[in-house]
């Protein structure tokens, strides 16, 4: 007997209570070729170079400011990552 909602059923279950569940966690890794700084950098550049290319509107809006965050996650990491910043004592 089948009920409505059993086909989701088996997210419901515990973590690694079998084999099955076991598989549906596994994650899948990989190794980035890229720096963190070269990927955000990457993404605001194109990102800007199909704004320019949009009509204005909210899609356009997005993708500017979604440049505008990456920008700012580079100054961050820059600024996190500079020889002046120090750990609280």
């Amino acid at each position: 007997m089948a009920f409505i909602g059993d086909e989701i059923a088996i997210i419901a279950l515990p973590p690694y209570s079998n084999e099955r569940s076991r598989a549906m966690f596994k994650r899948r890794r990989f190794k980035q070729t890229q720096t963190l700084q070269e990927r955000l950098a990457a993404f605001a550049n194109e990102a800007r170079n199909k704004a320019v290319e949009l009509p204005p509107g909210l899609e356009k809006d997005d993708l500017l400011k979604r440049a505008r965050q990456a920008d700012a996650a580079l100054h961050m990491q820059d600024w996190l990552n500079s020889p002046g910043l120090k750990a609280p004592d």
